[in-house]
């Protein structure tokens, strides 16, 4: 990790604490706007969390984490234990704003522990925890850039799909991470992105993202991905996730899968890039993933206009599942895990 400028490849924050209110980076504005919506209430966070300002399983996860410490200042309670009671309505209202990704309920989780075991002090340790959860993200993120970073030959070109870099996360990101620990290894030349519709992720995030860190991208439309593959000008595709599963299947944003089978075909290898805290090894296979269905109505258009015919019907799911046996490798802080299946998951997480 001594050759990575983390000064150069780690500028952005997409969710400030201000010790008053949280501040997260609306996502939907940019590339054109940067501009941060307050939130001063838990509910603010879950709206903000279901609305897509902000987004990505890490920042999602860490939002919420704010979300209760914000929840608490409506809450008296002597100690820990009763703090946890009256919070659980507002936990509950974060944890239903988006259903798959396993770090908002992870999060949620971490923050109920250390109100368990507080006393008298419990608002302080509420607040701790939230910033350890940040501060954990943000140094798993970057252990797992420079794991993976490892794996890429130098001189390769990679694909991508939606957005995993620092405005996911934390910082850094995690399969944006690893991109840029392996440009700034040298060992990646050129970074595809794939646009990610409907809400595209890669054309105004990933893009306006790796233009902050002086790497220049190239954007391909989803539907281009398999052709770019046959031409053989990618040696990887690098993807995050929401979920991974006690077998090693992974869950992320929907056309994920379409490129692992691309991949596959055409010798391209696939790595899923993601923090242990995506790791949910109480679900067995992807099967048992509860997959987000969003509007329908997000697919008639394109910057609010209406592309598609009048009086259809549209079906828009959020998210796919890839089957471990199309991964190459799964990355995480911890270590990497290369041809993942359910005895390997095992070993590394028990």
């Amino acid at each position: 990790m001594d050759d990575i400028d983390f000064d150069r490849y780690d500028r952005i924050r997409p969710i400030r604490w201000t010790g008053e209110a949280l501040e997260l980076l609306d996502q939907r504005r940019l590339p054109f706007e940067v501009d941060y919506v307050r939130c001063l209430t838990s509910s603010e966070v879950a709206a903000a969390i279901h609305a897509l300002t902000v987004r990505g399983a890490p920042a999602i996860g860490i939002a919420a984490a704010w979300g209760v410490v914000l929840a608490s200042r409506a809450v008296e309670a002597l100690d820990g234990g009763e703090a946890a009671v009256k919070l659980q309505p507002a936990i509950e209202e974060l944890n239903a704003a988006r259903p798959t990704a396993v770090n908002l309920g992870w999060a949620l989780a971490r923050m109920r522990a250390a109100l368990l075991t507080a006393g008298q002090d419990w608002r302080a340790a509420l607040e701790a925890q939230a910033h350890a959860i940040a501060a954990d993200d943000l140094a798993a993120n970057r252990r797992m850039g420079a794991l993976g970073a490892a794996l890429i030959e130098p001189g390769s070109n990679v694909l991508t799909h939606c957005n995993t870099g620092s405005l996911a996360t934390a910082g850094f990101g995690t399969a944006l991470g690893v991109i840029r620990a392996g440009v700034a290894q040298g060992r990646i030349g050129q970074v595809y992105a794939g646009e990610t519709r409907p809400w595209l992720q890669g054309a105004r995030l990933t893009a306006w993202e790796l233009q902050q860190d002086g790497i220049a991208p190239t954007l391909v439309a989803d539907a281009a991905a398999a052709h770019l593959m046959r031409t053989g000008r990618v040696q990887w595709v690098v993807v995050g996730a929401d979920r991974i599963c006690a077998n090693g299947d992974t869950a992320n944003k929907i056309g994920t899968y379409q490129l692992a089978i691309s991949a596959r075909h055409h010798g391209v290898r696939f790595m899923v890039a993601a923090p242990s805290s995506t790791v949910d090894m109480a679900t067995p296979s992807g099967d048992a993933i509860d997959i987000e269905e969003r509007d329908p109505g997000e697919l008639f258009g394109l910057g609010g206009v209406r592309t598609a015919a009048a009086d259809i019907r549209a079906w828009n799911p959020v998210f796919d599942v890839t089957p471990h046996g199309l991964i190459d490798a799964i990355v995480t802080e911890r270590g990497v895990i290369e041809r993942p299946d359910e005895e390997a998951m095992r070993v590394a997480f028990g």
